[in-house]
């Protein structure tokens, strides 16, 4: 299968047809969480940021109707590598409120809150290295 526009990559939309219909997918189930330790992650994400912990999995989390699943690569053979530069913008409304909260549970953040002209962010990272971001949308849609 050819990945991307096909007119993009100098083709012709011929190759269009190869590509998968958006119907065949209806949502996104999980995001996968990569750690060397299941259960620290665990306790960073329900108990340090507070998401909300699935009743039926161990490492299942949620915030709002997104499940982050952690688990162990290394567990299956796989190479652990943090996840760079895909942050998960982790909807706040008061991104000082947020932010301070965090701050004072341990978290660290990589510099000054980011004001984009529509939007606040804030970068930080789990304890596996993890990229994550606060985000505020203050511009409307």
């Amino acid at each position: 299968m050819r990945v991307g526009a096909p007119a993009a990559r100098g083709g012709s939309i011929e190759g269009l047809r190869a590509l998968p219909s958006a119907a065949m997918f209806s949502k996104l189930d999980f995001i996968a969480v990569p750690s060397q330790d299941a259960e620290r992650a665990r306790s960073f994400y329900v108990e340090t940021l507070g998401l909300k912990p699935d009743e039926h999995s161990r490492f299942e989390a949620w915030v709002g109707d997104t499940c982050l699943g952690i688990w162990e690569p290394e567990k299956v053979g796989m190479p652990f590598a943090p996840q760079k530069n895909g942050h998960l913008a982790l909807h706040v409304e008061d991104m000082a409120k947020a932010r301070a909260e965090l701050e004072a549970k341990g978290v660290v953040f990589y510099g000054d809150v980011m004001d984009t002209g529509v939007c606040h962010m804030s970068f930080f990272a789990d304890p596996d290295g993890n990229d994550l971001m606060l985000h505020h949308r203050y511009a409307p849609h």
